[in-house]
Protein backbone atom coordinates (compact mmCIF):
# COMPACT_ATOMS: atom_id res chain seq x y z
CA UNK A 1 0.00 0.00 0.00
CA UNK A 2 1.20 3.22 -0.78
CA UNK A 3 1.36 5.65 2.42
CA UNK A 4 1.31 8.28 0.62
CA UNK A 5 -2.49 7.71 -0.49
CA UNK A 6 -3.12 8.29 3.32
CA UNK A 7 -5.04 11.25 4.88
CA UNK A 8 -4.04 12.75 8.59
CA UNK A 9 -7.76 11.74 9.30
CA UNK A 10 -6.05 8.26 8.71
CA UNK A 11 -3.66 8.68 10.85
CA UNK A 12 -5.12 9.31 13.51
CA UNK A 13 -7.58 6.39 13.00
CA UNK A 14 -4.63 4.21 12.85
CA UNK A 15 -3.17 5.58 15.90
CA UNK A 16 -5.90 5.37 17.88
CA UNK A 17 -6.66 1.44 16.87
CA UNK A 18 -2.80 1.26 18.26
CA UNK A 19 -3.83 2.80 21.04
CA UNK A 20 -6.91 0.91 22.05
CA UNK A 21 -4.85 -2.70 21.47
CA UNK A 22 -2.12 -1.57 24.00
CA UNK A 23 -5.24 -0.16 26.28
CA UNK A 24 -6.47 -4.08 26.14
CA UNK A 25 -4.01 -5.50 27.97
CA UNK A 26 -4.28 -2.49 30.68
CA UNK A 27 -6.47 -2.79 34.15
CA UNK A 28 -9.97 -2.09 33.57
CA UNK A 29 -10.55 -1.29 37.00
CA UNK A 30 -9.26 0.63 39.70
CA UNK A 31 -9.69 -2.21 42.38
CA UNK A 32 -8.51 -5.29 40.42
CA UNK A 33 -6.16 -6.65 37.83
CA UNK A 34 -8.43 -8.39 34.71
CA UNK A 35 -7.81 -6.73 31.75
CA UNK A 36 -9.88 -6.99 28.29
CA UNK A 37 -8.88 -10.76 27.15
CA UNK A 38 -10.57 -11.58 30.22
CA UNK A 39 -13.66 -9.99 29.44
CA UNK A 40 -15.25 -11.65 25.97
CA UNK A 41 -18.07 -9.24 25.88
CA UNK A 42 -15.74 -5.75 26.23
CA UNK A 43 -12.58 -7.03 23.99
CA UNK A 44 -15.09 -7.37 20.91
CA UNK A 45 -17.03 -4.62 21.22
CA UNK A 46 -14.60 -1.63 22.18
CA UNK A 47 -11.07 -3.04 21.43
CA UNK A 48 -11.15 -5.26 18.48
CA UNK A 49 -13.90 -3.44 17.13
CA UNK A 50 -11.75 -0.37 17.06
CA UNK A 51 -8.99 -2.18 14.99
CA UNK A 52 -11.14 -3.99 13.02
CA UNK A 53 -12.37 -0.75 11.82
CA UNK A 54 -9.39 1.23 11.16
CA UNK A 55 -8.30 -1.95 9.03
CA UNK A 56 -11.52 -1.65 7.01
CA UNK A 57 -11.33 2.46 6.67
CA UNK A 58 -7.21 1.92 5.53
CA UNK A 59 -8.27 -0.88 3.50
CA UNK A 60 -10.95 1.14 1.43
CA UNK A 61 -8.51 3.56 0.66
CA UNK A 62 -5.98 1.14 -0.62
CA UNK A 63 -8.37 -0.25 -3.23
CA UNK A 64 -8.74 1.43 -6.41
CA UNK A 65 -12.41 0.73 -6.85
CA UNK A 66 -15.01 1.10 -4.04
CA UNK A 67 -16.12 -2.54 -2.34
CA UNK A 68 -19.72 -2.57 -1.17
CA UNK A 69 -20.82 -4.88 0.92
CA UNK A 70 -24.77 -5.26 1.48
CA UNK A 71 -24.68 -2.00 -0.24
CA UNK A 72 -22.31 -0.06 1.93
CA UNK A 73 -18.61 0.65 1.03
CA UNK A 74 -15.89 -0.71 3.54
CA UNK A 75 -15.04 2.64 4.70
CA UNK A 76 -18.66 3.12 5.79
CA UNK A 77 -18.75 0.05 8.02
CA UNK A 78 -15.81 1.30 9.30
CA UNK A 79 -16.95 4.47 10.42
CA UNK A 80 -19.65 2.52 11.85
CA UNK A 81 -18.08 0.04 13.51
CA UNK A 82 -15.56 2.95 15.27
CA UNK A 83 -18.84 4.85 16.08
CA UNK A 84 -20.24 1.58 17.94
CA UNK A 85 -17.11 0.74 19.56
CA UNK A 86 -16.99 4.70 21.25
CA UNK A 87 -20.85 4.14 22.23
CA UNK A 88 -19.98 0.83 23.95
CA UNK A 89 -16.97 2.32 25.75
CA UNK A 90 -18.70 5.41 27.33
CA UNK A 91 -21.57 3.59 28.87
CA UNK A 92 -19.12 0.65 29.68
CA UNK A 93 -17.31 3.01 31.95
CA UNK A 94 -19.76 5.18 33.05
CA UNK A 95 -20.78 1.81 34.32
CA UNK A 96 -18.04 0.32 35.66
CA UNK A 97 -18.02 2.16 38.88
CA UNK A 98 -14.05 2.22 39.05
CA UNK A 99 -12.48 2.88 35.90
CA UNK A 100 -9.64 1.42 35.38
CA UNK A 101 -6.56 3.33 33.41
CA UNK A 102 -7.37 0.07 30.57
CA UNK A 103 -11.03 1.51 30.00
CA UNK A 104 -9.93 5.02 30.15
CA UNK A 105 -7.29 4.94 27.24
CA UNK A 106 -9.53 2.73 25.49
CA UNK A 107 -12.87 5.22 25.73
CA UNK A 108 -10.07 8.20 24.74
CA UNK A 109 -8.82 6.06 22.15
CA UNK A 110 -12.53 5.11 21.02
CA UNK A 111 -13.89 8.30 20.87
CA UNK A 112 -10.64 10.20 18.94
CA UNK A 113 -11.11 7.38 16.39
CA UNK A 114 -14.86 8.01 15.94
CA UNK A 115 -14.50 11.37 15.54
CA UNK A 116 -11.56 11.04 13.67
CA UNK A 117 -13.29 8.40 10.81
CA UNK A 118 -16.58 10.74 10.61
CA UNK A 119 -14.85 14.31 10.31
CA UNK A 120 -12.11 13.04 7.32
CA UNK A 121 -14.51 13.72 4.26
CA UNK A 122 -15.96 17.29 6.13
CA UNK A 123 -13.21 18.74 7.54
CA UNK A 124 -10.29 19.83 4.42
CA UNK A 125 -7.61 20.09 7.64
CA UNK A 126 -8.21 16.19 7.78
CA UNK A 127 -7.98 15.49 4.05
CA UNK A 128 -4.42 16.44 3.74
CA UNK A 129 -2.26 14.08 2.59
CA UNK A 130 -0.16 12.25 5.84
CA UNK A 131 2.82 12.42 3.98
CA UNK A 132 3.46 15.41 1.43
CA UNK A 133 4.65 14.92 -1.71
CA UNK A 134 8.78 15.72 -2.26
CA UNK A 135 8.81 18.37 -4.91
CA UNK A 136 11.44 17.13 -7.50
CA UNK A 137 14.77 19.49 -8.11
CA UNK A 138 13.64 18.74 -11.86
CA UNK A 139 11.23 16.12 -13.00
CA UNK A 140 12.14 13.55 -15.47
CA UNK A 141 9.67 11.55 -17.87
CA UNK A 142 8.53 8.46 -16.24
CA UNK A 143 10.97 5.66 -16.09
CA UNK A 144 13.37 8.30 -16.70
CA UNK A 145 16.76 8.36 -14.35
CA UNK A 146 17.51 11.01 -11.52
CA UNK A 147 17.00 15.09 -11.67
CA UNK A 148 20.23 16.10 -13.94
CA UNK A 149 19.58 12.92 -15.89
CA UNK A 150 18.81 12.83 -19.52
CA UNK A 151 15.23 14.11 -20.01
CA UNK A 152 13.03 12.82 -22.51
CA UNK A 153 12.09 14.00 -25.75
CA UNK A 154 8.48 15.76 -25.38
CA UNK A 155 8.46 16.47 -21.46
CA UNK A 156 8.76 19.70 -19.41
CA UNK A 157 12.21 20.70 -19.15
CA UNK A 158 13.78 18.35 -21.75
CA UNK A 159 16.90 19.41 -23.72
CA UNK A 160 16.53 19.00 -27.31
CA UNK A 161 19.38 18.28 -29.22
CA UNK A 162 19.79 19.70 -33.29
CA UNK A 163 19.65 16.49 -35.06
CA UNK A 164 20.05 16.63 -39.38
CA UNK A 165 17.21 18.52 -40.62
CA UNK A 166 16.48 20.50 -37.28
CA UNK A 167 16.98 23.83 -36.05
CA UNK A 168 20.32 24.20 -34.96
CA UNK A 169 22.04 21.29 -36.73
CA UNK A 170 25.31 20.87 -38.16
CA UNK A 171 24.90 20.98 -42.18
CA UNK A 172 27.09 18.08 -42.88
CA UNK A 173 29.71 18.56 -46.12
CA UNK A 174 27.78 18.51 -49.47
CA UNK A 175 24.38 17.93 -48.12
CA UNK A 176 21.04 20.54 -48.59
CA UNK A 177 21.34 23.81 -47.39
CA UNK A 178 18.54 24.84 -44.19
CA UNK A 179 15.99 27.39 -45.86
CA UNK A 180 17.12 30.42 -45.62
CA UNK A 181 20.70 29.77 -46.47
CA UNK A 182 21.97 30.56 -49.57
CA UNK A 183 24.52 28.70 -51.83
CA UNK A 184 27.25 28.57 -50.24
CA UNK A 185 26.77 28.66 -46.71
CA UNK A 186 25.42 32.47 -46.68
CA UNK A 187 22.73 32.69 -44.24
CA UNK A 188 19.20 34.85 -44.93
CA UNK A 189 19.07 38.92 -43.69
CA UNK A 190 19.08 38.70 -39.85
CA UNK A 191 15.67 40.95 -40.22
CA UNK A 192 13.98 38.19 -41.99
CA UNK A 193 15.69 35.09 -39.57
CA UNK A 194 14.57 37.47 -36.50
CA UNK A 195 10.67 37.85 -37.73
CA UNK A 196 10.53 34.50 -38.44
CA UNK A 197 11.55 33.17 -35.25
CA UNK A 198 9.37 35.88 -34.00
CA UNK A 199 6.22 34.49 -35.80
CA UNK A 200 6.74 31.34 -34.99
CA UNK A 201 7.21 32.00 -30.82
CA UNK A 202 4.57 34.10 -31.15
CA UNK A 203 2.49 30.83 -32.58
CA UNK A 204 3.37 28.66 -29.55
CA UNK A 205 2.64 31.07 -26.29
CA UNK A 206 -1.00 30.22 -26.41
CA UNK A 207 -0.38 26.56 -26.90
CA UNK A 208 -0.61 24.44 -23.66
CA UNK A 209 2.13 23.37 -21.91
CA UNK A 210 2.89 19.81 -20.29
CA UNK A 211 3.84 20.36 -16.71
CA UNK A 212 4.40 17.86 -13.17
CA UNK A 213 1.54 18.36 -10.67
CA UNK A 214 0.69 16.20 -7.34
CA UNK A 215 -2.99 16.10 -6.03
CA UNK A 216 -3.67 16.69 -2.00
CA UNK A 217 -6.44 13.88 -2.15
CA UNK A 218 -6.58 10.76 -3.87
CA UNK A 219 -9.14 11.76 -6.70
CA UNK A 220 -10.52 9.78 -9.62
CA UNK A 221 -9.11 9.83 -13.05
CA UNK A 222 -11.98 9.00 -15.81
CA UNK A 223 -11.15 7.69 -19.67
CA UNK A 224 -11.11 10.27 -22.27
CA UNK A 225 -14.13 9.11 -24.03
CA UNK A 226 -16.56 9.91 -21.57
CA UNK A 227 -16.70 6.82 -19.26
CA UNK A 228 -18.24 6.84 -16.02
CA UNK A 229 -16.66 4.53 -14.26
CA UNK A 230 -13.18 5.92 -13.04
CA UNK A 231 -9.71 4.10 -15.19
CA UNK A 232 -7.26 4.88 -12.00
CA UNK A 233 -6.91 6.96 -9.10
CA UNK A 234 -4.61 9.94 -8.60
CA UNK A 235 -2.85 9.36 -4.96
CA UNK A 236 -1.15 12.13 -3.24
CA UNK A 237 2.85 12.27 -2.90
CA UNK A 238 2.58 11.08 -6.70
CA UNK A 239 4.10 13.42 -9.25
CA UNK A 240 1.64 12.86 -12.67
CA UNK A 241 1.87 14.74 -16.03
CA UNK A 242 -0.55 16.89 -17.48
CA UNK A 243 -0.47 16.79 -21.41
CA UNK A 244 -3.64 18.60 -22.24
CA UNK A 245 -5.89 20.99 -21.09
CA UNK A 246 -10.33 20.62 -21.77
CA UNK A 247 -12.05 23.50 -20.20
CA UNK A 248 -11.42 23.29 -16.55
CA UNK A 249 -10.60 19.68 -16.16
CA UNK A 250 -6.98 17.67 -17.74
CA UNK A 251 -5.98 14.98 -19.51
CA UNK A 252 -3.52 13.36 -16.96
CA UNK A 253 -0.66 10.32 -17.63
CA UNK A 254 -0.13 8.28 -14.91
CA UNK A 255 2.66 6.53 -14.08
CA UNK A 256 2.09 3.02 -16.20
CA UNK A 257 1.32 5.34 -19.08
CA UNK A 258 -2.57 5.27 -18.85
CA UNK A 259 -4.36 8.29 -19.59
CA UNK A 260 -7.50 9.98 -18.79
CA UNK A 261 -9.59 13.09 -17.40
CA UNK A 262 -8.67 14.77 -13.68
CA UNK A 263 -12.23 16.14 -13.71
CA UNK A 264 -11.52 17.99 -9.98
CA UNK A 265 -8.07 20.25 -10.70
CA UNK A 266 -8.62 21.99 -7.22
CA UNK A 267 -5.64 22.47 -4.93
CA UNK A 268 -3.05 20.68 -6.96
CA UNK A 269 0.59 21.30 -6.84
CA UNK A 270 2.49 21.88 -9.82
CA UNK A 271 5.87 20.81 -10.20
Amino acid sequence: MNIRSLSRGDGVVIGAAVLLLIASFLNLSSYGSANAWQSLALLMSVYLAGVIAAALIVTARALPQPRKVAGLELGQFGVALSVFAAWTAFWATLGSGGAGVGLIIGLIAALAQAGAAVATPLVPALKVALVGAPRPQAPGPYGGGAAGGTQGYGYPGAQQQGGYGYPGAQQQPGGPQQPGQGYGGQQAPAGESDATVAGAAGTGAADFAPFWFAVPVARPLYGEEGSPSPIAELAPGTWYLAVEQRGAALIAQTQDGRRGILQDTTGIQRG
